[in-house]
């Protein structure tokens, strides 16, 4: 127990620049008293002591602000950072090495009895607001944006955003897997904080970009062809100016919505 304890405590120093010491880490991050509350009430669960389990997890989410129910599985190095209004489903599954940021739901969409609520595997990041509903799988090393609404499975090493989701980027070559050794923690390079792809473009901002770059050709070889027609030239010229304006100003309308957080 204590082992484990000391290794949250090394993994979030690693990944948090704000952290400054061990005993401010303990004394002061809700995200590791969250994942202490819950390996107490997940044994009782498993021991068949699901009212009491059901208790302690309560007492938990009102010391932290993070509702993980006791019957979820929490991996190894998990952090969820700030941790203020995340909730983990009964049957959700998060492996090792994730990291879970504010306003997180783990949920399920199913009222069946059964797996109801996703599977994150080894090193997913989930941004801050994203909603994960349904009992599929976020591949390893997956990316999940903030305020991302994902209700199906999301490839190994993909990068998602929007809502419904949508994939920006997959990588992949996997990354090595790391040794962590109590207090010898290492980080992987490749870590996003909150889910953000620092190489991605969303493909959908690609298409529209595409579109405007094949309307501007064709305006032009437009022109082009009234002029050899025998077209007014200062009709021509100011129909292919306001044209180029009215591209310009959409060409930066979209590269301003893909600066929007």
């Amino acid at each position: 127990m204590l082992g484990r304890l000391q290794e949250d405590i090394q993994n979030i120093l690693n990944k948090d620049p704000a952290a400054r010491g061990y005993w401010e880490v303990l004394l002061c991050y809700p995200g590791l008293h969250a994942i202490v509350w819950h390996r107490m009430a997940h044994w009782l669960w498993s021991q068949g002591w699901c009212t009491l389990a059901r208790c302690v997890s309560h007492l938990g989410r009102l010391l932290t602000g993070v509702e993980i129910h006791p019957g979820a599985s929490i991996g190894r190095r998990v952090f969820i950072d700030h941790g203020m209004g995340v909730v983990i489903g009964e049957t959700a599954i998060v492996e090792d090495d994730c990291t879970i940021y504010q306003a997180v739901t783990l949920g399920g969409v199913s009222l069946e009895p059964g797996k109801r609520h996703p599977t994150l595997q080894r090193g997913v990041v989930v941004g801050a607001g994203a909603q994960v509903l349904g009992p599929f799988v976020v591949g390893e090393g997956a990316k999940i944006g903030s305020n991302a609404v994902v209700t199906k499975p999301v490839p190994p090493g993909a990068t998602v955003v929007g809502n419904p989701a949508r994939v920006l980027e997959t990588q992949t070559t996997k990354s090595t897997p790391l040794a962590f050794p109590p207090l010898g923690l290492s980080v992987p390079q490749e870590f996003s904080a909150y889910g953000l792809s620092k190489q991605g473009d969303d493909p959908w901002l690609q298409i529209v970009h595409h579109l405007i770059d094949h309307a501007k050709t064709q305006q032009q070889r437009i022109a082009s062809l009234e002029q050899r027609l025998g077209a007014d030239p200062a009709c021509a010229q100011a129909d292919a100016k306001a044209s180029a304006e009215a591209l310009e100003r959409l060409s930066r309308w979209v590269d301003d919505q893909s600066q929007r957080p």
